[in-house]
């Protein structure tokens, strides 16, 4: 089987890996195969340059890495970025409004080299230490290099990515009514995602996991795209892909053709069982 033909890319957490953020062996080995045979692989998540380190050694990709939801590519053989969408605001007048506004979620700025977070947080320095990334607790003015994402969470249950994609519903209602008011106060310059349940992210406006898998698969040369994802960050990617697949437990696989559980091997069902069809129908 020729895959050269096709750029798949897919979501990190919950789509590639399992709910307990190990990464099946089964994905692992299919994602060699399908490298092996001519295709592109790279994942498209909303984590950043440091928070990804927990996977780059890991993970087999043969394409810059789509990280910050689509805000830039990194090449992980370079360590330099292939392109990025940087906000257009002021980075502290920035923050500072935030946490004006939500005084009760943490607020954090994900830069190239570590998140930054005022004032400290100790929920938030165990989360960034459970997922390997470095975190600095900074005092405002200090320069954080380039603005590419910010980000607000609910409070910190425990260390785990996981605990963020629930909460009581007076948590859920208060990260709602925060989003709404994101989308007013930054929204003419800024896109606002709903990464999870308790986690919303900020971008430069026009930014999408869809855009920068377009903008990868132009760049490229490939003809067909494929993407695999769970949550409503990764909606854009999947509408606009050429084909798309959702975890059987994802939380959107009501509206997309589903593949097994992720802690089965989603990435790989789609390598094995979905491409070969596509590629068989196509030709």
């Amino acid at each position: 089987m020729d895959f050269s033909d096709v750029l798949l890319t897919v979501d990190y957490d919950r789509t590639l890996t399992a709910p307990d953020s190990t990464i099946p062996e089964r994905n692992l080995e299919a994602i060699r195969y399908f490298m092996e045979r001519g295709g592109a692989f790279t994942v498209n998540t909303g984590r950043s340059v440091p928070m990804s380190r927990v996977f780059m050694d890991i993970v087999p990709v043969n394409a810059p890495l789509l990280l910050y939801n689509g805000s830039a590519a990194y090449n992980v053989r370079t360590g330099k970025l292939e392109f990025c969408h940087e906000i257009h605001l002021d980075l502290w007048q920035t923050v500072n409004t935030a946490r004006t506004l939500f005084p009760d979620l943490t607020v954090e700025v994900q830069g190239l080299e570590a998140h930054y977070v005022y004032p400290e947080n100790p929920g938030w320095a165990a989360f960034c230490r459970r997922q390997q990334c470095a975190c600095l607790t900074v005092k405002p003015g200090d320069d954080l290099g380039t603005f590419l994402k910010f980000s607000f969470y609910g409070t910190f249950c425990d260390d785990t990515v996981n605990s963020l994609f629930h909460g009581t519903d007076e948590e859920i209602r208060r990260m709602d009514e925060a989003e709404a008011l994101l989308k007013k106060t930054f929204g003419q310059h800024c896109e606002v995602f709903r990464a999870a349940a308790r986690i919303i992210d900020v971008h430069a406006k026009g930014v999408s996991k869809a855009r920068s898998a377009r903008e990868l698969q132009q760049r490229l040369g490939r003809k067909i795209l494929v993407c695999a994802g769970d949550a409503d960050n990764d909606l854009s990617m999947m509408r606009d892909a050429d084909f798309a697949y959702a975890p059987a437990d994802a939380h959107i696989a009501s509206q997309f053709e589903t593949v097994c559980a992720c802690a089965d091997g989603a990435v790989a069902d789609v390598i094995y069982e979905k491409i070969p069809g596509i590629l068989k129908n196509i030709g």
